[in-house]
C-alpha cells in the first residue's frame, strides 16, 4: 500500500481506518456510500500551517472556494481568519452563508458577467482581480451605475511553465488568463483614467499542483519588477496577489511538493525588493488546505476477471470523483478493514492488481488503473485518500446519481455538513412535456 504524509487524519485503530477518532465502516453504516469524510483537525492544522509560513510578511490568505465549496469546510476556514478567492457570485454567496468575511474577498475569472460584478459590489468585497481590457470597462461602467468604486488588480500572465499538468496550467502565453506583461503597463494607464475604479493590485497564477517552488518564484519576480516599474511611472501598487497552486502528496511515490514552510521561505525571499513598500501579499491556496483533508468511502459491488484485468466494482464512480477520469490522476487507496499504522496505511492483507472502477456507463469511468489492493470482497469498503480539494465539488448527476453526503469529523463526533441528494431533487426543476 502507498504511504501518506504524516499530516494524513486517516489512521488504523484495530484494523480499521478511522478519521480522527470516528471509524469510516460507521460513518458507512449510518450514511451510506459512496460518502466524503473531511477532518477538521486537518483543516485547522493546513491553515495554520499555511498562514504561520508566510509570519512576518503582512498577508491574507484567501482560501480558494473553487477547491471546495461545502458551507461547513468554509465556516471552519472563516472562523480561521481565512479570506477567500472567488470565480462566481455563487461562490460569494456560498461564503457569505458560511459566515464568511466579503472585506476578505477576491473576485478572480475571465468571464465576470456586469450582474456578478453588480453583486460583489454591492457585497463591498475586497479587490476584483481583472483580466482584460474589456472586463475594465464592464466594471467602470458597473461601479458607476452603482455609485459605487471598485477596487482593481490587474491579471498578468508571466508566461512561466508551472511543470503541472497542462488542463491546470494557468500562467503560459498560451492560456486563457490574465493579460501580457508586456501589456500591462499601457492597460493600467488607460484603467487609471476610468471612472470608478482604484487600480491598487497586481495578479498572477501559475497553475495549480505545482511541485517546485522555483516557477512560484520565477513569477514573483516577474511581478516584482512590473510592479517596481509601475510605481516608478506613477501607478502606486500596493498588492501583489501570487496565486495558489502548491501541491500535496497524492501518495504515488514521486518527489514530496514543497512544504508550506519552504514555500513560504521562497516567497519571502522573492518578495524581498518589495519589503520597504509596504505592499500586502495576497494568496490563494486551495489544495493545499483541504486535499488531505478528505476521502471518498465506497463499498465493493462486485468482482469480475477477464482475459486482460481484474475490476474491483465500486459503488462510487467518476461522477462522485472525476479527477481520475478528467486528469488520469492517481489517489491513494486503502481498505477500511484490515490495516495497521497510525502513518503509512499498510494492509496487512495479501494484494492483487486490480482496476478499481465505478459503475457508470463510460470505460472512462475509473477511480485507479493496475492498483496494488487487498481482494476486497463484495460489500467491503474501501476509502480513496487525498480526495477534499476537486473532489465533492466536481460532482455531478451524470446516469441520474445522486451526489454522495459530505461529513465533517471533529475528534471522536462527525457532522452531516451536506445530505445526500434525493431522486426528487433531481427532478424538482423539470418538468413533463404536454
Amino acid at each position: 500500500m502507498t504511504a501518506q504524509p504524516t499530516s494524513t487524519p486517516f489512521h488504523y485503530i484495530d484494523g480499521k481506518l478511522h478519521c480522527e477518532g470516528v471509524a469510516l465502516d460507521r460513518i458507512a453504516a449510518e450514511q451510506g456510500t459512496p460518502v466524503y469524510v473531511y477532518s477538521r483537525g486537518e483543516l485547522e492544522r493546513a491553515y495554520k500551517a499555511f498562514t504561520g509560513a508566510l509570519a512576518g510578511i503582512e498577508h491574507r490568505v484567501c482560501f480558494s472556494v473553487k477547491a471546495n465549496s461545502n458551507l461547513g469546510v468554509l465556516s471552519v476556514l472563516a472562523g480561521l481568519g481565512a479570506g477567500a478567492d472567488i470565480v462566481s457570485y455563487g461562490e460569494l454567496f456560498r461564503w457569505l452563508k458560511a459566515g464568511g468575511d466579503p472585506a476578505k474577498v477576491v473576485f478572480s475569472g475571465v468571464g465576470k458577467t456586469d450582474d456578478e460584478m453588480g453583486k460583489a459590489l454591492d457585497a463591498g468585497i475586497m479587490i476584483f482581480n481583472v483580466e482584460s481590457d474589456e472586463e475594465l470597462d464592464a466594471l467602470s461602467k458597473v461601479a458607476v451605475a452603482r455609485g459605487k468604486r471598485a477596487r482593481v488588480a490587474l491579471r498578468v500572465n508571466p508566461d512561466v511553465d508551472p511543470q503541472t499538468h497542462p488542463y491546470i496550467s494557468t500562467g503560459l502565453k498560451q492560456n486563457k488568463f490574465g493579460v501580457s506583461m508586456h501589456d500591462a503597463p499601457a492597460i493600467l494607464r488607460r484603467a487609471k483614467a476610468l471612472p470608478a475604479l482604484d487600480i491598487v493590485g497586481i495578479d498572477c497564477h501559475i497553475g495549480s499542483q505545482l511541485t517546485k517552488t522555483s516557477p512560484f518564484t520565477d513569477a514573483i519576480a516577474r511581478l516584482v519588477q512590473l510592479i517596481l516599474d509601475l510605481r516608478a511611472d506613477g501607478i502606486n501598487i500596493t498588492s501583489i496577489d501570487v496565486g495558489g497552486g502548491l501541491g500535496i502528496d497524492y501518495g504515488k511515490g514521486d518527489a514530496l511538493p514543497p512544504s508550506p514552510a519552504e514555500y513560504g521561505d521562497a516567497v519571502r525571499a522573492a518578495l524581498a525588493p518589495l519589503t520597504a513598500l509596504g505592499v500586502m501579499l495576497l494568496c490563494e491556496p486551495g489544495r493545499v488546505i483541504v486535499g488531505q483533508a478528505g476521502a471518498l468511502v465506497a463499498s465493493v459491488v462486485f468482482r469480475k476477471t477477464n482475459e486482460a484485468k481484474h475490476f474491483t466494482i465500486i459503488d462510487g464512480a467518476m461522477n462522485d470523483l472525476m479527477r481520475p477520469a478528467l486528469y488520469g490522476s492517481f489517489h491513494p487507496m486503502w481498505p477500511v478493514a484490515g490495516g495497521t499504522g497510525a502513518h503509512g496505511l499498510i494492509s496487512t492483507r495479501a494484494t492483487i492488481t486490480t482496476d478499481v472502477v465505478g459503475p457508470i456507463c463510460e470505460t472512462g469511468d475509473f477511480l485507479g488503473r493496475d492498483r496494488t489492493l487487498p481482494e476486497l470482497a463484495r460489500g467491503e469498503l474501501l476509502a480513496i485518500g487525498a480526495a477534499g480539494a476537486y473532489g465533492a465539488v466536481m460532482s455531478s448527476n451524470y446516469n441520474t446519481r445522486p451526489r454522495a453526503p459530505e461529513i465533517l469529523v471533529a475528534g471522536t463526533n462527525y457532522t452531516i455538513v451536506r445530505k445526500r441528494e434525493t431522486l426528487e431533487q433531481l427532478i424538482a426543476n423539470e418538468v413533463v412535456a404536454g
